[in-house]
């Protein structure tokens, strides 16, 4: 396995920290890195230090239009949860629908687990939720990473070789009792396949031949969880439903420190014909890391999504189906129209709202927050450019004319990024190559599959000046 020379490259350290290994990249996608190297989008690896700057040091920004009697002030907070079930892919069903990796960047959802490139009006209602009210709505936005360049390897020490796999257990979600016990020893098992392949890793004459590899190593293996996973989907399916797309997990992959990738040819086939089924939630492309954005997801410490109302106006249910976009993901191309300011940090977030990163003193932490545009044409669920049928409040808070006040979503995200690497300008946004993680290219996406019960609870709630959760 020949290394890659600079820093476009997958580092043996770069893993999910929300607990996902990674699926390789397809031998030729990283026969493309590997010959490319520096070149192009390699300048994507990282963000500018003058991208960051100190949050204590700025003006106050952020001025809120004050409630007008006939107001609606009441909010409505969804859990969805912090992605716990590790769905992620570079995918964006609204701006780019059908097209895998439209997004050349790794997005965070929570709320439905079937989205991805393909989902549909019909495929998101028919799949299940993290949302703890039972809303199907999609939510998701691109990750944040930390990317130390590998300071914590010795410098010319190559990193051991090691087996990754898919990890089942984040894929099987409520087992049942009755089979519980038989899935825990197949998924002991799996680990047990693991070992035993990194030891014959260890005791390998030559790692760096990749047939080798793959004859010896990861065939083998691949087999060995194919048939695991099949008593593990016997087992379920014996006392509920079947778990599904579980196939593609079995094969698995070999990283050393720069992680040209040695891969069984006929598996990643095998892989890709397995497309997720329906409710699978995972691109064939999901959970690699990506060119251009590496280093280590942060999964958020705190999510929290909350419905607020209008100042100046009641508001009216959002129709099902609604699609909302929120930033401009290539706001270096399209300009600043619609991007939007969106760092700051816990204790200033009604105070300043940045595009660029912010530096943020002892004790408080990076935050994100996303406000959606709230005022909605009054009949269309989309539009060409997804943006004309529901647009922004003026600075009063007052609607356009010809359009309705409906609930505006806020998603505010905070992180636990650690203080050094702030002033080590050390994480950054996932984003498309061109935009080299400008954190003014910050983005969001929501699509409204919420029931007309939990619909009419979010609006009731918030045109009676309440506070609710669910």
């Amino acid at each position: 396995m020949t290394r890659n020379q600079g820093r476009h490259r997958f580092s043996r350290r770069t893993k999910l920290t929300a607990g996902v290994t990674g699926l390789a990249l397809t031998i030729g996608l990283a026969v493309a890195i590997s010959t490319t190297g520096d070149q192009g989008t390699a300048q994507a690896d990282g963000a500018d230090i003058s991208l960051f700057t100190d949050i204590t040091k700025q003006q106050r920004n952020v001025q809120a239009p004050r409630p007008q009697r006939g107001g609606s002030t009441g909010t409505f907070t969804v859990d969805c949860g912090r992605n716990e079930n590790g769905h992620f892919n570079p995918d964006n069903f609204i701006a780019q629908p059908g097209v895998r990796n439209g997004a050349e960047h790794l997005h965070d959802y929570v709320g439905n687990v079937s989205t991805d490139a393909d989902s549909t009006d019909e495929s998101l209602l028919e799949a299940d939720t993290t949302c703890k009210n039972g809303d199907k709505s999609a939510y998701f936005w691109p990750v944040v990473r930390i990317d130390r360049e590998n300071e914590d390897e010795e410098p010319g020490e190559p990193a051991a070789a090691e087996v990754e796999c898919p990890d089942v257990q984040r894929k099987l979600r409520n087992v049942p009792r009755q089979a519980k016990a038989e899935v825990d020893r197949n998924l002991k098992a799996l680990k047990d396949q693991i070992t035993e392949a990194n030891a014959k890793l260890k005791a390998a004459a030559d790692v760096d031949d990749a047939n080798f590899v793959n004859n010896t190593v990861l065939k083998p293996l691949r087999d060995k969880r194919t048939a695991t996973i099949d008593r593990i989907v016997q087992a379920v399916d014996r006392v509920a439903e079947r778990p599904r797309g579980l196939k593609r997990l079995a094969p698995c992959t070999v990283k050393d420190g720069d992680a040209n990738d040695a891969r069984v040819a006929e598996a990643a086939q095998e892989a890709e014909a397995d497309a997720p089924e329906k409710g699978d939630g995972k691109s064939a492309s999901d959970e690699n890391e990506l060119p251009g954005n590496e280093g280590e997801i942060q999964r958020p410490e705190a999510v929290d999504i909350t419905f607020r109302g209008s100042p100046v106006d009641k508001v009216e249910a959002m129709p099902q189906f609604l699609r909302v976009l929120y930033g401009d993901a290539k706001v270096s191309t399209n300009g600043p129209k619609n991007a939007r300011k969106s760092w700051t940090c816990t204790g200033f977030e009604d105070k300043v709202l940045m595009d660029k990163y912010p530096i943020c003193p002892e004790g408080s932490k990076v935050k994100r927050v996303h406000d959606f545009a709230s005022c909605w044409d009054g009949k269309n669920t989309d539009s060409a450019n997804h943006r004309d049928h529901i647009v922004y409040p003026n600075g009063n808070g007052k609607c356009p004319r010809g359009f309705k006040a409906v609930p505006q979503l806020r998603i505010s995200l905070t992180y636990d990024i650690p203080r050094d690497v702030q002033l080590a300008g050390q994480y950054a946004v996932d984003a498309f190559p061109q935009e080299e993680h400008n954190p003014f290219s910050d983005h969001d996406d929501f699509a409204n599959v919420m029931s007309e019960e939990i619909m009419d609870r979010l609006v009731d709630c918030v045109n009676s000046g309440r506070r609710c959760g669910e």
